[in-house]
């Protein structure tokens, strides 16, 4: 027999996932986890695959590669990728709410909930016969279900309303309500799909109390979607961030929001922007020794996600139109940080000696041996040694497009080093 999880053990162990439409890439190689007794944010600008993701989880999809684990408290994993998608709820104990709010809205609040918990009525009625006649433990399991429906009521503070039609409610309540009817099927996961989407503030600190009192009370741990970051930052214990598919960071809500690649790709920024964005994050020298790896004293270990290849390869989104949208080269905004990133890097020699004369170089003119000094690069060496990282990211600053390769920087600078030409 399993030996029971620890508080604080992973319940969701999401690995090597990828998602592909044909010859599309909605998810690129994702790796992360999602602790017990905690709320996991899953974060990201539009269509950074973030219901992809949901959608592998929960059996909608399944996936092209990688693994989903879900342990439950009894020790017992269930590999989600494997299961029908009935049985995830039933097996797994993994309940979901939608983007769009999907309750009965002709039945009562009340009916609502009892019709979560129409398997346990349905096998205490011996499908049918057993109720019909009252006979069996059919009326226990009935007043057991009506306590608990009016328990979740109490909790999302609907009481007052329950004997109302659902479609009667306001906005906010009907999302508490259809929150209340997921955890009426006592999942021991609840997935929630952007919970606080057109909520006013009233309605929003409405529901992070019942979220909270969620994880308090129940022992369910919350795996979100939400695009409303006073919410998130307010409630979330951890938060993975998405951009195109590929995870760009993964930690606390302290660590995530002050993390540059996460601005630049979160706010969306032009091009243009992005080096005023990590500038405005805080000292900018410490910026650029940034080396974009994840953050190991948060969460899981290093995702293969960080290595996941060219966004370029990840077109497989859909507009609010439901069109295809393309994504360009370089439209990664982290991708972007961590090309100025590394030629931060690159170029954080030290200064030390009489500078050589780095025009003797074939294609580096005055400008750019200008240039050049402002970064630190000095010595034939530095040069010498760069890497093709280096070579491209000193491309990219350089707006040289393939320059640098062409005329072979790295190759003159080695025999005038060796030569010992100053």
């Amino acid at each position: 027999m399993n030996a029971a999880p620890a508080m604080n053990d992973p319940i969701l162990s999401v690995e090597h996932l990828s998602m592909k439409f044909g010859g599309l890439v909605a998810i690129g190689d994702l790796s992360f986890e999602a602790r017990r007794g905690e709320i996991t944010a899953l974060i990201g600008p539009n269509g950074a695959g973030k219901t992809t993701v949901f959608n592998c989880i929960t059996g909608f999809y399944k996936p092209s590669e990688g693994m989903i684990t879900l342990t439950r408290r009894d020790g017992s994993q269930h590999l989600l990728e494997r299961l029908p998608d009935f049985q995830i709820p039933a097996k797994a104990k993994v309940a979901r709410t939608f983007q769009n709010i999907r309750l009965f809205s002709g039945m009562t609040l009340l009916e609502n909930l009892l019709v979560a918990q129409h398997n346990k009525l349905m096998a205490a009625s011996g499908y049918t016969l057993l109720g019909l006649f009252g006979i069996g433990g059919y009326h226990k399991a009935s007043a057991e279900s009506i306590e608990l429906a009016k328990y979740w009521l109490d909790k999302a503070d609907l009481t007052s309303r329950a004997d109302d039609p659902a479609g009667d409610l306001p906005y906010g309540a009907q999302r508490r309500l259809e929150i209340a009817r997921a955890m009426c099927t006592g999942p021991e996961l609840l997935c929630l799909d952007e919970p606080a989407a057109g909520l006013n503030p009233r309605e929003s600190n409405a529901l992070n109390e019942l979220l909270q009192g969620i994880k308090a009370t129940s022992g369910t741990s919350i795996l979100l979607i939400e695009h409303d970051m006073s919410v998130v930052m307010q409630i979330s214990d951890h938060v993975v961030v998405l951009e195109y598919g590929r995870k760009i960071s993964d930690g606390d809500p302290t660590s995530v929001k002050s993390d540059p690649r996460v601005i630049a790709a979160y706010l969306g920024v032009d091009d243009t922007e992005v080096t005023d964005v990590l500038a405005e994050v805080g000292d900018v020298h410490v910026i650029e020794q940034l080396d974009g790896e994840p953050d190991r004293a948060h969460g899981p270990t290093d995702s293969a996600s960080m290595m996941a290849g060219p966004v370029s390869d990840t077109i497989g989104h859909s507009d609010d139109k439901g069109e295809l949208v393309l994504v360009e080269d370089g439209a990664s905004k982290a991708g972007q940080y961590d090309r100025l990133s590394a030629l931060a890097n690159a170029l954080a020699a030290p200064k030390g000696g009489t500078p050589d004369k780095l025009t003797l170089i074939k294609g580096i003119g005055p400008v750019n041996e200008r240039k050049l000094h402002e970064h630190g690069i000095f010595h034939f060496e530095q040069i010498a040694a760069w890497s093709e990282a280096d070579i491209e990211a000193a491309e990219a600053y350089l707006e040289f497009d393939g320059r640098i390769s062409r005329e072979n920087w790295v190759g003159q600078a080695k025999a005038l080093a060796a030569g010992g030409e100053r």
